[in-house]
C-alpha cells in the first residue's frame, strides 16, 4: 500500500505504484483536467512521474506559480518544436524561462525576420491545437550524444557530451520533435494557449564572445488571455515610458559612443538630478550626516586589502602611472575608512555617519549596459555608518524609517524588504555572518516590516536589506541598501578606543538610499511618464505672451515669482518668440510642464495671468500674488 499525503492532511491510498496524474483523478475529474505538474518534497515532477512509497503531493494547476513556471518551460520547447517544422536546418540549443517568459536560442543560416516569428507563433498556436502528449524518455549520455549528432544537433551533443559520462539524460518528445530537457513539461501541447513571440536578438553560444552568434527568440507566456494582455498592455506603456525616448524628447540627457555607459546631462536633466541631489543633502544634515569627499583614483594595495583586487578585479577600470597601479574606485567605502582612521575615534563619537555624493566607474559588458539604468559611470547617494554592535538595531531601525520618507517624497509607497544573506564567495567568520544576518533581520522587525530571505544574494563581506520599489506600472526596482560589513573596518586596521580603554574594531554599515543616481532619475522619468511633480520638475512654469506688447510684462511676472518664492529658487521659462499662443502653449504642453501662464492685453492690464495647468486643465485667470502661492503649496506638498 501507498498513502499519498494531499496539502490539507488528508491521505489516499493505493494498492501499488501511482502516477501524480492518477492520484489527481482519483480526487476528482476537474482536478484530473487541471493538472500540469506535481510537487513531492519540494520538487516540481511530470503528472507521469509514479509515484513509489509514502509521499507528500500537491498537484500542480495554472492557478500555481510552479504552473506558471511549467507552462513557460514547456512553451519555449512549443517554440523549438515550430521552428524545426518550419526551417527543419535550424539547430537547436537551450531554451530556458525567464521573467515573464522564455526564450530559445537557434543557429540558423540567415537571420529570423519579424515575418519569421509571426509564421513561429501561428504554427506553434497549430500545434498546441494537436494537444499532443510529452513523453518523457531517458537515454545513457553516450547514447544521447550520439543520438543527437545522428539528427545534426551539434549544439545538443556539444551539451551533453559536457555531462559526466555516467549520468542518464532525459528527453521529451512532442509529436515529431525531440528535445533534451530535465524537465518538467505539461502533460500536453494542449495547455499551452495563452502566449506571444516578442523579439528576436542576438546571444553568443554559452554566453562567451568567442564563439558562434545565435539567434535568441524571446516569448512570453501565461495561464489566461486576461494575464497574456495585461502583460502586453504593460508593456505597450512602458515602452511610452522609456526613460531613453522621454529623455531625448524632453532633452535631459544623452548617450555618446565617444564615452560608452556613461551620461551626458544637459541642463534641464542636470537641473532635475540637482533637486534629487539636494533633497537628498537634506536628508543627510537632518539624520546626523557629515558630507566627505574621497578621490577617484586609489592604489592598487588598497583594493588587494579589500579583497576587491581579488573578487572584483574584472569589473574595475585600472590605470598605471610611474610603475605603480591604481584603480578608479568602483564603490566609496575604502575611501571612507581612511577618512575615518584620520584621527583618534572613541566610543563616544559612534555613531558616525559620513556621506557622499560618490562618483564610480564599473566597467560592465557593453550588452548590459541600459540607458541611464546600467551603466559605467555613475554616482551614488553613498553613506557609510560607523558604529558598535549594540548600536546597529537601532541604525537599521532609523534607517529603514527614513528611506520610507524619503521614497513616499519621491513618489514610491510600495516598498518590498528583502535581507540578502551570505554568499558562497566570502570573506569573514561563519560566526559574523551569524551576528550581522540577525541584526538585519531583527531591525526589519523593530521597524514591523516583512520581509524575504534572498539567499545567497549578500556581498561578498557582508549581508544587507535590499529596499525594493514598485512603481506605476507595478515593476519592481531594487533601490536601497542596508549592508553590515565587520570584514573591511578589520582588514584596513579601523578602531576606536572603548570605554574601558582597549582598541576595538567598528562596525561599518554601508547604506546608500537612491542608490545609484543615474539609475533612480531614469526610474523616476518611467514612474511619472516624464510628468514629474512640480518639486522635481526642471522646468516649473513657462510664462507665454500673445503680442510683443506683452513681452515686458512676461518678464515681470518672472522676477515677481522669483522674488515671491526666494527660497524655492523656482524654475522659469519666459517664452517670447513671435509664434501663435497655441503654437506656444501646444509645444510647452508636450515638454510636460506643471504650468503655463499666458499673458494678453487683458491680464497685462488687470496685473493678473491666465493658468494652465498639466493635462490642458484651465485654472482660470488669478494674481501673480495668487499662483505663487499655489505653486509654493505644490512645492511644499511634493505635489
Amino acid at each position: 500500500m501507498i498513502h499519498i499525503t494531499l496539502p490539507d492532511g488528508s491521505q489516499r491510498e493505493f494498492p501499488g505504484p501511482v502516477t501524480v496524474a492518477e492520484v489527481a483523478a482519483s480526487i476528482g475529474t476537474g482536478l484530473a483536467k487541471a493538472a500540469l505538474a506535481g510537487k513531492i518534497d519540494g520538487k516540481v515532477v511530470d503528472t507521469s512521474y509514479q509515484i513509489t512509497a509514502d509521499s507528500p503531493l500537491s498537484i500542480i494547476t495554472a492557478k500555481d506559480a510552479d504552473g506558471l513556471e511549467v507552462i513557460r518551460h514547456s512553451t519555449a520547447h512549443l517554440l523549438a518544436y515550430a521552428v524545426k517544422e518550419l526551417f527543419p536546418e535550424a539547430q537547436v540549443t537551450i531554451g530556458p524561462v525567464i521573467e515573464n517568459g522564455f526564450f530559445y536560442d537557434f543557429a540558423y543560416k540567415r537571420p529570423f525576420t519579424p515575418e519569421d516569428l509571426v509564421a513561429i507563433e501561428k504554427r506553434m498556436a497549430e500545434l498546441a491545437a494537436k494537444d499532443e502528449p510529452l513523453v518523457r524518455r531517458v537515454l545513457p549520455r553516450d547514447e544521447a550524444v550520439a543520438y543527437f549528432k545522428g539528427l545534426g544537433e551539434h549544439y545538443k551533443a556539444e551539451i551533453i557530451a559536457s555531462i559526466p559520462s555516467n549520468e542518464d539524460v532525459s528527453l521529451y518528445r512532442e509529436g515529431n520533435f525531440e528535445d533534451l530537457c530535465r524537465g518538467p513539461h505539461v502533460p500536453s501541447t494542449g495547455k499551452l494557449k495563452f502566449f506571444k513571440l516578442m523579439k528576436v536578438a542576438g546571444a553568443y553560444w554559452r554566453g562567451d564572445h568567442r564563439n558562434e552568434m545565435l539567434q535568441r527568440i524571446y516569448g512570453t507566456a501565461w495561464t489566461s488571455k486576461e494575464e497574456l494582455q495585461q502583460y502586453l498592455t504593460m508593456l505597450e506603456e512602458a515602452e511610452k515610458r522609456d526613460h531613453r525616448k522621454l529623455g531625448r524628447e524632453l532633452d535631459l540627457f544623452h548617450m555618446d559612443e565617444h564615452s560608452p555607459g556613461t551620461v551626458f546631462w544637459h541642463p534641464k536633466g542636470w537641473a532635475l538630478w540637482q533637486e534629487v541631489e539636494q533633497y537628498m543633502r537634506r536628508v543627510y544634515r537632518n539624520n546626523g550626516y557629515q558630507e566627505v569627499k574621497g578621490p577617484q583614483i586609489l592604489d592598487k594595495s588598497l583594493w588587494e586589502k579589500t579583497g576587491h583586487w581579488d573578487k572584483y578585479r574584472d569589473n574595475m577600470f585600472t590605470t598605471e602611472s610611474e610603475k605603480r597601479d591604481y584603480a578608479l574606485k568602483p564603490m566609496n567605502c575604502p575611501g571612507h575608512i581612511l577618512i575615518y582612521k584620520q584621527g583618534i575615534k572613541s566610543y563616544r563619537d559612534l555613531p558616525l555617519r559620513y556621506g557622499e555624493f560618490g562618483a564610480c566607474h564599473r566597467n560592465e559588458p557593453t550588452g548590459g549596459l541600459h540607458g541611464i539604468m546600467r551603466v559605467r559611470g555613475f554616482t551614488q547617494d553613498d553613506g557609510h555608518i560607523f558604529c558598535t554592535e549594540e548600536q546597529v538595531l537601532e541604525e537599521c531601525a532609523n534607517y529603514t524609517a527614513l528611506v520610507q520618507k524619503v521614497y513616499k517624497d519621491f513618489g514610491f509607497t510600495d516598498i518590498i524588504y528583502k535581507v540578502a544573506t551570505r554568499p558562497e564567495a566570502r570573506i569573514g567568520t561563519d560566526e559574523s555572518w551569524d551576528r550581522a544576518e540577525k541584526a538585519l533581520m531583527d531591525g526589519l522587525r523593530h521597524s514591523g516590516c516583512e520581509f524575504e530571505i534572498a539567499e545567497g544574494e549578500g556581498a561578498f563581506y557582508g549581508p544587507k536589506i535590499e529596499y525594493t520599489l514598485k512603481d506605476a506600472l507595478g515593476r519592481q526596482w531594487q533601490c536601497g541598501t542596508m549592508q553590515i560589513d565587520p570584514n573591511l573596518p578589520e582588514r584596513l586596521d579601523a578602531e576606536y578606543v572603548a570605554e574601558d580603554g582597549s582598541r576595538k574594531r567598528p562596525l561599518m554599515l554601508h547604506r546608500a538610499t537612491v542608490g545609484s543616481m543615474e539609475r533612480f532619475i531614469g526610474m523616476l522619468i518611467e514612474h511619472y511618464a516624464g510628468a514629474f511633480p512640480v518639486w522635481l520638475a526642471p522646468v516649473q512654469v513657462a510664462v507665454l505672451n500673445i503680442t510683443d506688447a506683452q513681452a515686458d510684462y512676461c518678464r515681470e511676472i518672472a522676477a515677481k515669482l522669483q522674488k515671491a518664492l526666494p527660497n524655492q529658487d523656482l524654475r522659469v521659462a519666459v517664452d517670447l518668440r513671435n509664434e501663435k499662443i497655441t503654437y506656444k502653449i501646444r509645444e510647452h504642453s508636450l515638454q510636460k510642464l506643471p504650468y503655463i501662464l499666458v499673458a494678453g492685453d487683458k491680464e497685462k492690464a488687470a496685473g493678473a495671468v491666465a493658468v494652465r495647468g498639466r493635462g490642458n486643465r484651465d485654472l482660470g485667470v488669478m494674481s501673480v500674488e495668487a499662483f505663487a502661492e499655489l505653486i509654493a503649496q505644490d512645492i511644499a506638498t511634493k505635489a
